[in-house]
């Protein structure tokens, strides 16, 4: 573990030349000054549209991973071919935003666009964690099936009520990030949390931003309070009877989208294959996939850094209920703020570099790590002349829980790939840059090739991540929540 841990931190430090880490502002403390007087002095909106902001957020979210659970499910049951598994995988490389990219082509600007975009991505994490969960669960009740029992009967009534449990909690959990997808959705102008957020913050006007950044963490931290089981049927009912998942579909252009623009265009007539590709990969592929890496590389590092300083706050092993209450605080705030909405609020401080990436995707994972490593720490039983203060850190409690860190880490890499290829539609040169302006410039084919690639890095990511966890016995499935 040792090697490996080294290794990272060799790689994040190789990548240092190559990142660009410039503070292009006239005056970012000035900026931070406005920003944090904004925050403590908030100017509230008016309520019907607070409102409705609200309501949109969540009933993107609770359709989103209505569908996104139930196609899971039903690729979770095949997950054992290994067709299933690389479309899962393909499925959920590809970010939100992108999915909202690509939907609105034909979909417009649409419920239905919103709720896809959600639904796709997260119908493969559903798959993944369902799968392994039928895969996992004790063979016992199986054996005692009389031979002949149909393969339905078995899922229903053996293998489907022994996950059940753990299936409720991961979903609990997914709706949590779905909150936090459907605010970056506003980002491209669907009508959520984000959408007002991204208008305010960009013209400066924090005080007024303010409101939906303190309902938006509200809403999640609340969570486990107004997220009753016996109310979710109400919920889902509520969310489609608000914001009805359809669309408004032009055929004909549907059609040429699908058939004309994502086509390469060399396949149109349009030049040559070869030359095409070679230019692509040259000035967009190449630049886009070495920034996502020296991008990816960096935030782990201080993500880690960062998780090793905070879980001691919330651990029962030191501090007193005083501060291990606000450094649990601080935490849910960290984890509860999307990326992306940290990475824009950066930009806006610092300029379209990498800094301001680096430290959104940090303080966000970092969150949801020590939150993680934190709790294990209070499961651990030391000894009643266990040493004090740091001692008690670097002997006691960091070789016990080193493992459970890494293995969290690289759980997360893949997530830290996935978000810094989307933090390019903020500027920064990663291969979301490149994406996004091929959008924007209405060139799809161009687009289509890049989310690819980018698809493919997020597998090879993954799927490196695992071998390497498995390689050190890591664990696997816990890492997921």
């Amino acid at each position: 573990m040792t090697g490996t841990s080294l290794l990272l931190l060799a790689l994040a430090l190789l990548c240092l030349p190559f990142a660009d880490l410039q503070v292009s502002t006239v005056d970012p403390w000035l900026e931070l000054g406005r920003l944090g007087l904004g925050l403590v002095s908030p100017q509230l909106p008016h309520l019907q549209t607070l409102l409705e902001a609200l309501a949109n957020t969540l009933a993107f979210a609770f359709q989103g991973v209505a569908l996104g659970s139930l196609l899971g499910l039903g690729l979770a049951t095949g997950y054992g071919r290994a067709w299933v598994r690389r479309l899962a995988a393909v499925l959920r490389a590809i970010h939100e935003l992108f999915w909202a990219l690509l939907f609105i082509q034909v979909l417009g600007l649409s419920p239905l666009a919103g709720v896809l975009a959600i639904a796709l991505p997260y119908m493969g994490t559903f798959a993944k964690v369902f799968g392994e969960m039928f895969e996992e669960q004790d063979p016992g009740p199986h054996q005692a099936l009389p031979p002949g029992t149909p393969a339905l009967g078995r899922f229903c009534f053996v293998t489907l009520p022994q996950c059940f449990g753990s299936m409720a909690i991961y979903c609990r959990y997914r709706l949590e990030c779905a909150i936090r997808s459907a605010t970056v959705l506003g980002f491209i102008g669907l009508p959520t949390l984000g959408y007002h957020l991204e208008s305010l913050l960009r013209q400066g006007y924090y005080a007024e931003a303010a409101p939906y950044c303190y309902a938006l963490l509200a809403l999640i931290v609340s969570l486990k309070w107004w997220l009753r089981r016996p109310l979710v049927p109400l919920y889902l009912l509520a969310a489609v009877l608000w914001l009805p998942p359809v669309a408004s579909v032009d055929w004909a252009l549907a059609k040429q989208f699908l058939t004309h623009d994502l086509v390469p265009a060399p396949l149109r007539g349009d030049g040559a294959l070869w030359p095409w590709l070679a230019s692509l990969g040259r000035e967009e592929l190449l630049p886009g996939l070495v920034n996502t890496l020296v991008l990816a590389l960096l935030a782990l590092a201080v993500t880690g850094l960062l998780t090793l300083g905070w879980f001691p706050g919330i651990s029962r092993l030191f501090g007193n209920r005083l501060t291990r209450g606000l450094s649990h605080l601080a935490l849910v705030l960290m984890r509860s703020t999307p990326e992306y909405l940290l990475a824009f609020i950066g930009v806006l401080l610092w300029g379209p570099s990498m800094l301001p990436a680096i430290m959104a995707l940090a303080l966000h994972n970092g969150g949801i790590i020590a939150h993680l490593v934190g709790h294990h720490a209070d499961l651990l039983e030391l000894r009643e002349d266990a040493p004090k203060g740091l001692n008690r850190y670097f002997f006691e409690v960091l070789p016990r829980l080193y493992r459970t860190f890494l293995a969290y880490s690289l759980y997360r890499f893949e997530t830290l790939v996935r978000e810094t290829a989307i933090l390019g539609m903020l500027g920064i040169p990663t291969l979301g840059f490149f994406i996004d302006s091929a959008f924007s410039e209405f060139r799809f084919d161009r687009a289509l090739v890049l989310l690819a690639a980018t698809a493919l890095l997020n597998i090879a990511i993954d799927a490196a991540a695992r071998r390497l966890r498995q390689r050190l016995h890591l664990g696997g499935r816990a890492a997921l929540l």
